[in-house]
């Protein structure tokens, strides 16, 4: 399906050769496209027979500024003609980040068989693989939720024990936001009050793990990149970053494709622990009115 030895990945050749299969009102295979700006994206052209969804509104809980309950779930997904039992493939925009990030609660909730889409929505269309602004229409199903799976996740006091017991963790925003220069990538909403990183954290961008062309870099290269950083399978690791979804690239790739066995997505990563009163901050910069403000 990939050159990557993991059934959690497939590529554009195979899912193009296959998206019949996930035409069919038979909920056996299902392909979904989740998106952070739905209207620019699936609104306006996607993959033949892809359901959408708008990840800020259907595959979040923004009241409590969290992921889907179980109940919730359940309920969107049966809505959407997926069963437990489907084979489903994801991919979305902005390098699959929302992509991952769903793949992730898929996993969290038990789902069985899930797969990402190597190069998201970038590599399909740069690469003129077919388009359409069809939506498909499939009876609904019941859906089982099977999960939660919390060996998957990790909660706040869970990483103040990760911090005293030294285990790894990886801090996948950009360099300034990590040295306390920005809170949150341009044009995003800043969603702390404080600037910095977790203490102790390794700062390893998500991007790092993709080729420029958004594709996931080889077995090979991410073993030697985690290698070089001493991140490596012989202790749990954290990934985080502002609300979880460039975090949850980092964790597909150690897990999924790497096959990590104890890596745990932190989802309320800086904007949790960035707006917690007396919570420990580092931060790298040259001004030192920012630099009295670790601890």
């Amino acid at each position: 399906m990939s050159e990557h030895d993991s059934d959690a990945i497939v590529s554009p050749d195979w899912l193009e050769e296959n998206l019949d299969r996930f035409g069919e009102d038979d909920p056996e295979y299902r392909l979904v496209e989740a998106d952070i700006d739905y209207d620019e994206s699936y609104a306006q052209g996607h993959i033949p027979n892809a359901i959408g969804f708008r990840w800020g509104s259907e595959l979040q809980d923004s009241i409590q500024r969290d992921i889907l309950s179980k109940e919730d779930f359940a309920e969107i997904m049966g809505e959407a003609g997926i069963s437990e039992d489907s084979t489903v493939v994801l991919y979305g925009d902005e390098s699959n980040q929302w992509a991952a990030y769903t793949y992730w609660q898929f996993r969290y909730y038990g789902h069985e068989d899930v797969r990402l889409l190597d190069g998201g929505r970038q590599y399909w269309e740069a690469n003129d693989y077919p388009m359409t602004t069809d939506e498909p229409d499939f009876s609904p199903q019941e859906y089982n939720v099977r999960g939660p799976f919390d060996g998957l996740r990790i909660y706040r006091e869970g990483v103040e024990d990760a911090m005293e017991l030294d285990v790894p963790l990886v801090d996948v925003r950009s360099e300034a936001e990590f040295r306390g220069e920005i809170i949150a990538p341009e044009g995003s909403p800043e969603t702390a009050q404080r600037a910095g990183h977790i203490p102790g954290a390794n700062n390893i961008s998500w991007k790092e793990n993709l080729r420029d062309d958004g594709r996931f870099k080889s077995r090979e290269e991410l073993e030697e990149m985690y290698d070089e950083y001493g991140i490596g399978n012989d202790s749990e690791v954290v990934t985080y970053c502002r609300i979880g979804e460039r975090s949850s690239i980092t964790w597909f790739s150690l897990r999924e494709l790497l096959g990590y066995d104890d890596v745990r997505n932190y989802d309320g990563s800086w904007t949790e622990w960035g707006n917690m009163i007396r919570s420990p901050v580092e931060v790298e910069t040259d001004d030192p009115a920012s630099r009295a403000s670790k601890g």
